[in-house]
């Protein structure tokens, strides 16, 4: 037995491979985040032996360099940023100059803590075991830990993803910050240019713009956030320009290169060359699923050109004893969902059940400020899926709450059935956006149409009421109705 030990505190006993590798397992797991822990859990609940495949350190994604400490850091942001950006009279409020190292360090205290309670506590709690080193199938039927073989009846991957890096010319040499890199670092950068402006990109330039930085977007697609609704884009950009960001869209990065005493990034813009000068580039180009290495080809395992594993609707690979679940395979990547795999998958493998993968009211969150929040549909989705559709949007100056917070940027957007009135989509730009769109998760999954949506007690003075009277809009003129009206 092996104990992993920070400073003077043992935090996890786990078995080593030579101890393991005789036991037979009823799952091998490769890979500790979210999906993994999951299905491990699932699986001892139902009285499986679990073994679990770990090269670095438990947890994965979302606790150690994703979820938890980005919006560690970008909170304390909007804090700074709002003190000195406030719209309320009588009210003096400043925020001095942002002291980076100290966040990060009480960024990586919060992520300590909960990667302990949340994950090597765990492992004692459920016991299962965790074998340190590097998993790789050596046939259909078996795996190698660290050159040893392991035998189990069923096999869950779920390595999760990596930050992609695009091929752009002198990046390499340059130097450049990732995802998981902008995390740690100390000092504000002066200058930024962001190459890539979906959920990432924009969470961190936008955190970069809140502690000092001049801040500019760079993205091949022909708007930010291209995969929200139109409205949603412009209404974000307006925001981010007003805020001081600089955005060039339909943009092709030609090249960068390192100058003396900053970085020029080369871009294309409607057939014209301009050059960005930087002291720092952040890479948000997306997340690539983290599958080479692994030895598919020897057990019979497919992936697509982005190397995702190729799962059917119960995730399982084409190899029956395989499944997959979380990023690796492409799903959407958010942490709930990975959770949400792992377990399906494992009652699919050792259960003996049938569930199907359902995103049905999907939500997902981008942690701007104000946030963006999204779930079901949107306009162009439900029309390709060949819906004739209605939509309704209001914009924040007609929600009591935003108008009370003094800031309506933002809005919020229904798409229903034309017809039923059955609600499809929902998308959300508004502070809170993220439990605001819960409801409308809960109206797209229970098949509940606008007009029931509409007569639902909602409180007032509270930013959800939106929903209501964007609900109320399909029918109404709700700047001609009195406060709460039904």
């Amino acid at each position: 037995m092996i104990e992993l030990v920070v400073g003077n505190i043992c935090i996890c006993k786990i078995w080593s491979c030579e101890m393991a590798r005789d036991k037979d397992f009823d799952l091998a797991i490769i890979g500790a985040g979210s999906a993994a822990f999951a299905g491990a859990i699932r699986a001892v609940e139902s009285g499986h032996r679990v073994a679990m495949i770990e090269q670095a350190t438990l947890g994965g994604t979302c606790v150690n360099v994703g979820c938890v400490p980005s919006k560690a850091l970008l909170r304390p942001g909007e804090l700074s940023w709002s003190a000195n950006h406030h719209r309320f009279s009588g009210l003096s409020t400043t925020s001095a100059t942002v002291d980076l190292a100290l966040l990060v360090a009480q960024k990586d205290e919060l992520v300590s803590g909960l990667r302990q309670a949340k994950y090597f506590d765990l492992v004692g709690e459920y016991g299962f075991e965790v074998i340190p080193g590097h998993g790789c199938f050596v046939s259909p039927e078996t795996i190698e830990v660290n050159g040893e073989p392991l035998n189990a009846k069923k096999y869950l991957i779920a390595t999760g993803a990596f930050p992609g890096v695009p091929p752009i010319s002198g990046l390499a040499e340059t130097g450049y910050l990732t995802s998981t890199t902008a995390l740690e670092t100390k000092e504000v950068p002066r200058r930024l240019v962001v190459i890539g402006a979906n959920a990432i990109g924009l969470e961190l330039g936008q955190f970069f713009i809140h502690v000092g930085s001049s801040v500019t977007f760079v993205d091949v697609a022909n708007r930010i956030a291209p995969f929200e609704e139109p409205e949603i884009s412009k209404e974000l950009a307006d925001l981010l320009t007003e805020q001081g960001a600089s955005i060039h869209t339909k943009a092709q990065v030609l090249g960068v290169h390192r100058a003396r005493n900053h970085i020029d990034v080369s871009i294309r813009v409607d057939n014209q060359d301009i050059v960005l000068v930087a002291d720092e580039i952040l890479i948000a180009t997306g997340r690539r699923p983290n599958s080479e290495g692994l030895g598919l080809e020897n057990a019979g395992v497919k992936t697509d050109g982005r190397g995702a594993i190729q799962v059917d609707a119960l995730l399982q690979s084409a190899n029956p004893q395989i499944y997959a679940a979380g990023d690796v395979t492409g799903a959407p990547q958010f942490v709930y969902v990975s959770a949400y795999e792992g377990v399906l998958a494992v009652d699919n493998a050792l259960n003996s059940l049938s569930r199907t993968v359902d995103f049905t009211g999907l939500p997902r969150v981008t942690f701007t400020s104000p946030q963006v929040a999204s779930a079901g549909l949107t306009q162009a989705q439900a029309i390709e899926a060949g819906f004739q559709v209605e939509t309704s949007v209001l914009p924040l100056d007609a929600v009591p709450r935003a108008l009370v917070n003094r800031d309506t940027r933002g809005l919020i957007k229904l798409v229903a059935e034309q017809g039923t009135g059955r609600l499809l989509g929902a998308s959300v730009m508004a502070e809170g956006a993220g439990e605001v769109i819960q409801s409308a998760v809960l109206a797209i999954r229970n098949n509940i149409s606008v007009s029931e949506l509409a007569s639902t007690f909602h409180p007032y003075l509270t930013m959800v009421e939106g929903l209501k009277l964007a609900a109320q809009g399909f029918s109404k003129d709700i700047h001609k109705l009195s406060c709460c009206a039904a």
